[in-house]
């Protein structure tokens, strides 16, 4: 790489020694325009627009002119692409510049972003040759500085993925027995009162109705099958259901069960017909199957499925005698522990927590470090489970070692790969200037609240403002304001700084760029004296920052540094 010294205010017009051929003239500054002005850093670079024209008889046909721009900071130098261009008798590649009218090109280039760039100066540089000999031309200075604001998109203010618990203080279950009937009767036979699945079902609604943490309600469904009849199927189904009561409230009076019961009768079951067919693998059951989705009519129905002669007798032998019966349900609500016998469980004995329990009893506390002793003694307990890994991870995250969350990530994933450890993964990988990885990463962290938040810092980072700006939605912190910053909304981007729920003095710093860009001199000001006070480090930013670059005389913004 070519080295140069850095000359803060170079000029066009600086002298240089030239060849005594004097056939190549410097070229004029009024030929360059370079966009944007000021130069702005995009995506981690700061691409740079340059359009040059060589004006008629500039160019000689003999000569080669290789013309690249660089940036220049204190300290060094970052050289952009370099373009060749030659005359008319010269034989090469390069684009031909006619010397009769000259021509009009345009250089695109990008320099990596690294803060030093924020003071730097942008020059235009020739490298020339004339008839095999070197030819020295004057740079010429194009722009000034480097837009750096895109730059404060930040992982340490985005929010990582916890694993969630899967904790429930109301735990329903229904749990359910069958007695059955023999056709057209609706009498109960002891040979299915007394049958195993009756008995274990009535000794569950006891056990429920005897528990402290439990609640239990009963539910008879009674039922005629689908051939016989809508009238003849009604009054039995309503036998069924007033003999299954009758039976079960005398049962629980023995046993001094007092659980309600709700009964209810269906005259022909078709439901349950459907999904026993359809479970089944009886010949031509695409057939009945097609029958019921074509008739609504329960006597059609039957007529047509009856039709179906050799397929009827099978239904009517293997089908029809379940539907013939009252579906006892207990439903059973188990009531967990509070939040404070939660919390003080795990302060004197939390090896009698479930792993659901403990993973919870982190949510009820708002301190980080807390938080990071529940998920440690979870991961003593079941270190088999990855959530505790990967929210002890997510403790160190917001403790701001990135190094240490990292590892415990992994760990998750190794343990069992997980969209909460993706996403937290990507953020890291973000962090370290992966874009790559962690689009990667993120493609695997769907279903994550938080992934929209990570995308918006992830475009935010590739430079795809509007896409960050859709991605964060309604979310309320500096990056999801930053993003409307540079989308040049800043009454929204106002709104959501004044709504950020624990504003740091980069939400004050972005203040005072809105208040900036808005003409807003007294926001500058009050705005960046409240960053300074909670953050000193920010007054050297600002000190370069050319989003203040007109205040940089006033004697107000002066005097806050």
């Amino acid at each position: 790489m070519r080295k140069r010294l850095f000359l803060p205010f170079l000029v066009a017009a600086t002298a240089l020694v030239f060849t005594s051929c004097g056939k190549l003239k410097p070229l004029a500054g009024d030929y360059i325009k370079a966009e944007p002005q000021p130069l702005e850093a995009i995506g981690g670079e700061v691409p740079v627009i340059i359009n040059a024209t060589f004006p008629a008889k500039w160019f000689n046909k003999k000569a080669i002119v290789t013309v690249t721009p660089v940036l220049r900071y204190e300290g060094g130098e970052v050289w952009g692409t370099p373009y060749t261009y030659q005359g008319e008798k010269i034989s090469g590649n390069a684009l031909v510049i006619p010397q009769a009218t000259g021509a009009n090109v345009t250089l695109k280039s990008a320099f990596p972003y690294k803060d030093a760039l924020k003071k730097s100066e942008l020059f235009l540089s020739f490298d020339a040759q004339l008839k095999g000999k070197s030819v020295q031309l004057p740079e010429i200075k194009i722009g000034d500085g480097v837009l750096a604001t895109s730059e404060w998109a930040s992982v340490v203010t985005t929010k990582p993925a916890i694993a969630p618990d899967k904790f429930q203080r109301i735990i329903k279950e229904a749990h359910s027995a069958n007695i059955l009937f023999l056709i057209q009767q609706a009498e109960l036979r002891s040979k299915e009162l007394s049958k195993q699945e009756v008995a274990d079902w009535k000794a569950l609604v006891k056990s429920a109705h005897n528990a402290p943490n439990q609640n239990v309600a009963v539910e008879i469904s009674a039922y005629a099958s689908p051939d016989g009849g809508v009238e003849l199927n009604t009054g039995l189904a309503e036998k069924r259901e007033s003999n299954t009561e009758k039976f079960l409230t005398n049962e629980f009076k023995k046993e001094k069960v007092k659980a309600p019961i709700d009964a209810h009768y269906t005259a022909q079951d078709w439901e349950g017909f459907q999904e026993l067919v359809s479970k089944s693998d009886i010949q031509d059951k695409e057939l009945v199957l097609r029958v019921l989705s074509m008739y609504s009519d329960p006597e059609k129905r039957e007529q047509e499925i009856k039709n179906i002669s050799v397929t009827f007798k099978v239904l009517a032998e293997e089908i029809l005698p379940q539907l013939r019966r009252s579906r006892l349900t207990a439903n059973i609500e188990i009531i967990g522990k509070s939040d404070e016998e939660i919390s003080e469980q795990f302060k004197t004995n939390p090896s009698e927590l479930s792993l659901e329990e403990i993973l919870y009893a982190a949510t009820l506390t708002n301190i980080t470090s807390e938080k990071e002793a529940i998920y440690k003694k979870t991961a003593e307990f079941f270190p088999s489970d990855h959530r505790a890994w990967n929210n002890i991870g997510v403790t160190r995250f917001l403790s701001g070692d990135l190094i240490g969350a990292e590892q415990l990530f992994i760990k998750a994933n190794s343990v069992k790969v997980s969209p909460e450890a993706n996403l937290n993964l990507a953020l890291i990988a973000l962090s370290k200037g992966d874009k790559v990885k962690a689009q990667q990463l993120l493609g695997n962290a769907s279903g994550v609240p938080e992934l929209s938040e990570a995308l918006g810092l992830l475009y935010l980072k590739q430079g795809e403002y509007i896409k960050a700006v859709n991605s964060f939605g309604s979310i309320k912190s500096d990056n999801a304001a930053l993003a409307q910053i540079l989308t040049k909304d800043y009454s929204k981007a106002q709104q959501t700084l004044n709504a950020v729920e624990h504003p740091t003095a980069i939400t004050d710093y972005l203040k005072a760029v809105v208040a900036a860009r808005t003409n807003n001199s007294a926001g500058v000001f009050s705005n960046l004296k409240a960053a300074f006070s909670k953050k000193g480090s920010l007054k050297a930013d600002a000190a370069k920052d050319l989003e203040f670059a007109k205040y940089s005389t006033n004697n107000d913004f002066k005097a806050l540094f």
